[in-house]
């Protein structure tokens, strides 16, 4: 029993040298440029490791992709169903927190141009959730409410790949500040007060 723990943390160990050295030269260089031996190299593991994991660069680029997003998600949602019930929106500290922990991946996904599925998950998984949560009244239409969680979406990730393409030069808990008072002033939840 204690082998198999042993292996799972080397397997651990060897997904995350890979993950990083792919992040490491992601933002180093164009994705097509990237190959195997190089994430090998950088990773100190050999070619048949990263094969083991991953089916090629492309299967690693999407994992990360989807490991990140489901992350998010998972943090926006558990985020929602807490007692105070207060989302990434009414609450945004926790998103920027999660952001800049795992800055190196952030910033290579928004500072390389071929990366639109990243953003496009972001985006997709923002907006249906801003959909619920606009306060548009009674006269809005729920197209209206679709174009209102459509730009409140799009902002948001603007804001966010702005500070993280700049290399956050404010806190986590004034952009959270920062986000919150203009989602509240655009009425996705009402002022406190």
């Amino acid at each position: 029993m204690e082998n198999a723990v042993k292996t799972d943390r080397r397997i651990l160990r060897s997904r995350q040298a890979i993950t990083k050295a792919f992040l490491e030269l992601f933002s180093e260089k164009e994705f097509d440029q990237i190959t195997i031996n190089e994430i090998a190299d950088r990773a100190n593991v050999n070619r048949g490791t990263v094969y083991l994991h991953y089916a090629d660069k492309y299967d690693l680029l999407d994992k990360c992709i989807e490991d990140h997003v489901n992350e998010f998600i998972s943090l926006c949602r558990n985020r929602e169903a807490s007692p105070a019930g207060q989302g990434m929106v009414h609450e945004p500290l926790p998103v920027f927190e999660y952001f800049r922990e795992h800055f190196r991946f952030f910033f290579a996904m928004f500072s390389n141009e071929r990366v639109i599925l990243f953003r496009d998950r972001l985006l997709h998984f923002l907006s249906d959730n801003l959909v619920e949560k606009v306060d548009s009244g009674t006269e809005d239409t729920a197209a209206d409410k679709e174009i209102k969680a459509q730009f409140l979406a799009s902002a948001f990730i603007g804001v966010v790949e702005w500070w993280i393409r700049h290399r956050m030069p404010h806190s986590a808990a004034f952009m959270a500040e920062q986000v919150k008072d203009l989602f509240e002033k655009n009425q996705v939840y009402p002022q406190n007060g």
